[in-house]
């Protein structure tokens, strides 16, 4: 089969972004050598309400991407009422690209485990690849058995083979070491420790000028 380029969307709630974010969609944009979106959820039904708001996430995200060229941000789920399910999301894409083009969905491991309790989650593979990013001593064992069942004959060990099919496989992304995340961030900041180097120098200024993540926000 012809390779096409495929269309990679890394959905997140981002708050706030950070260095470690940027790292994996930089990772993946050139392992598969293609532009990927930045996809804010507006209303993330699988965790607590965020600490800013989603016009305020797009914003650093803004912020975040200058000087990326092969990144981008989606802002679609902002303007969709509703809880903010992949699921509809990638509908939504695959509507618009058509059922050729090769598409996938960009998502931490800690956030793959979690799969199976995702709305309407098996959808997901007739609708698009899935990259999950792992960081070094991280492994993907002890998995749901249904989600395990599932992916066991999906799992490519080439980013071309996510390339010669429109939807239906896993790809595993292996990170170098990051110790970002958003919700130590958020902690740091209350605490009034360092953390002004876990993200880019314009979203670090952003959160200081709005006053964002205070104590009630982690």
């Amino acid at each position: 089969m012809t390779r096409m380029a495929i269309r990679i969307l890394y959905g997140g709630t981002f708050d706030p972004v950070h260095d470690g974010h940027l790292a994996v969609a930089g990772a993946a944009a050139v392992l598969f050598d293609t532009d990927v979106a930045l996809l804010p959820s507006a209303d993330p039904p699988h965790r607590a309400p965020p600490g800013a708001s989603a016009m305020q996430r797009v914003a650093m995200l803004d912020l975040a991407i200058t000087g990326h060229p092969r990144l981008q941000v989606d802002r679609r789920e902002l303007h969709r009422l509703g809880p903010s399910y992949s699921v509809d999301t990638l509908r939504e894409v695959r509507a618009e690209i058509g059922e050729h083009t090769p598409l996938a969905w960009l998502l931490g491991a800690d956030a793959f485990r979690d799969l199976a309790a995702w709305h309407r989650w098996r959808e997901l593979f007739d609708l698009a690849h899935l990259i999950v990013s792992v960081r070094p001593g991280h492994a993907l064992d002890g998995l749901d058995p249904v989600l395990q069942a599932e992916i066991a004959s999906r799992w490519a060990d080439n980013p071309a083979a996510l390339e010669r099919a429109p939807f239906g496989l896993l790809f595993r992304l292996d990170l170098p070491p990051r110790f970002e995340a958003a919700s130590n961030l958020r902690q740091r900041i209350v605490a009034g420790l360092p953390w002004e180097n876990e993200t880019p120098t314009a979203v670090a200024a952003y959160i200081r000028a709005h006053g964002l993540y205070g104590r009630h926000t982690f």
